[in-house]
């Protein structure tokens, strides 16, 4: 265990690397440095909930848009909604405004995507979309998610009738083997992990086989559109391949559901770089998601414990052609809910645990500052030493915070640089309810003392 002295120690030499943020041009300059020539930029969040971490995260980008040539912002959300929003941007959907353009998000958790700070970006891509030249390349924004199984079967079905009716007819044939769940994959997910049922295993193969067999004579119809609409209906039905195994690993072991998710991620994110790029610039990615997605899962304990994660593979395939980029905070409020599928709350952040890294990022006096990892020797052996770090995702439990939402992590190994919002104020969903509005009682309640 760390002792006070020693972190106060630790914190000192950060003090001397650090380069504060404090809203300023320049702020993000040593970051951009630090990505120099990169292709692939995955920003994380230590929370699905945070202002400060979509804000920063849409201003970065940004920059990497303007400055840098990045023409795509792939996301933790489902491909089917985040399409939509890849529509609004580029000038081709029929969505009056960014508000309409993310109703497709519409399950629970709903605020990760439908929140202001979202709301603002999508409208600020969708401006310089519209303002691009003739021969500039317009920025698209794509989802890496496999929740979607309904919706993708949904696509690929569309997109068959309008292509190759009889396709179609033998593709809807096939998806028949989930029918008898209604809309709940998990329910699919259990009955066939258990015996109960058979699994759609071998339909969903095929059908993803058939489409690709025929991808060469659908993408000469219509030129580029065609192209775009085939990518489009393939990676729904390579999303539905591994939905269905993901739901069925659901009921086996955490490392296995884990494992399915996070390589079919990282397998988009590889398939979009290929489709983005095609025929011009090699394509440069924004990538956003949880800091547990990507960081590389081998500096954690979720690597020793047998998970993968985006980042890791995304290391692994590219190698310094990735720069990997966390957030922290010590403390303030969050909007997350207790239980899944329940109403979001704005909840309390507690401050950092003792021998946490946000502890000790506390204890460095600077409120905001971005810390390169690799700065010196100095500072990458400091951050080489295992800490806690903690992971807030779309449920935040406070009174069990230490089991929930803490882990062990070599922080240099995990990121390439740190940004550090010690203060942070919850993102504001686009529908805030009463529930959300009110927050959470005070702890003194009801003496309120």
């Amino acid at each position: 265990m760390t002792t006070t002295t020693e972190s106060r120690s630790v914190a000192h030499v950060l003090s001397e690397n650090i380069h504060p943020l404090r809203g300023e041009p320049d702020d993000f300059a040593p970051l951009l440095a630090r990505i120099g020539e990169a292709r692939f930029v995955l920003i994380g969040e230590a929370s699905h909930g945070t202002h400060e971490f979509y804000r920063i995260r849409s201003e970065i980008t940004k920059l990497l848009i303007r400055t840098k040539g990045f023409t795509a912002v792939a996301v933790e959300a489902d491909w089917p909604d985040a399409y939509r929003v890849n529509e609004f941007v580029r000038g081709g959907a029929k969505d009056a405004d960014a508000v309409e353009a993310l109703s497709g998000f519409r399950r629970f958790p709903q605020w990760m995507w439908r929140n202001a700070d979202v709301l603002d970006f999508i409208g600020w891509l969708r401006s310089y979309n519209d303002a691009a030249s003739g021969g500039s390349p317009m920025a698209g924004f794509y989802g890496l998610d496999l929740y979607s199984l309904h919706a993708s079967i949904e696509a690929v079905l569309s997109y068959l009738r309008r292509v190759d009716p009889a396709a179609a007819v033998r593709a809807a044939g096939r998806y028949s083997c989930f029918d008898h769940f209604g809309q709940d994959p998990q329910a699919y997910g259990y009955a066939a992990s258990s015996g109960i049922s058979d699994s759609c295993e071998t339909e969903v193969i095929e059908q993803l086989v058939e489409l690709r067999r025929s991808a060469g004579e659908y993408a000469r119809r219509d030129g580029q559109r065609a192209i775009d609409d085939l990518f489009y209906a393939e990676q729904n039905a390579r999303l539905v391949q591994n939905a269905e195994r993901y739901y069925r690993a659901m009921f086996g072991s955490r490392v296995s559901s884990w494992n399915v998710r996070d390589l079919h991620m990282a397998e988009t994110l590889h398939e979009l770089a290929d489709h983005v790029g095609r025929g011009g610039p090699t394509a440069k990615i924004v990538v956003w998601a949880h800091n547990s997605h990507l960081g590389d899962a081998r500096a954690t304990e979720m690597g020793a414990s047998g998970e993968l994660n985006v980042g890791q593979l995304t290391r692994e395939r590219y190698g310094d052609k990735a720069v990997l980029v966390g957030f922290s905070t010590h403390r303030g409020t969050v909007t997350a809910a207790s239980n899944w599928d329940e109403p979001a709350q704005r909840k309390r952040v507690r401050p950092g645990l003792d021998g946490s890294y946000e502890a000790l990022f506390h204890e460095v006096g600077t409120p905001n500052f971005l810390l390169d990892l690799a700065a010196n020797e100095e500072v990458r052996t400091l951050m080489l030493q295992p800490r806690l770090e903690r992971a807030i995702g779309v449920i935040y439990r406070p009174e069990t915070e230490r089991m929930s939402h803490y882990f062990s992590a070599r922080l240099a190994d995990q990121f390439d640089a740190i940004l550090h919002y010690d203060v942070t104020r919850a993102v504001e969903p686009l529908e805030r309810t009463g529930h959300w509005e009110n927050g959470e009682l005070p702890e003194t309640y009801p003496s309120a003392l």
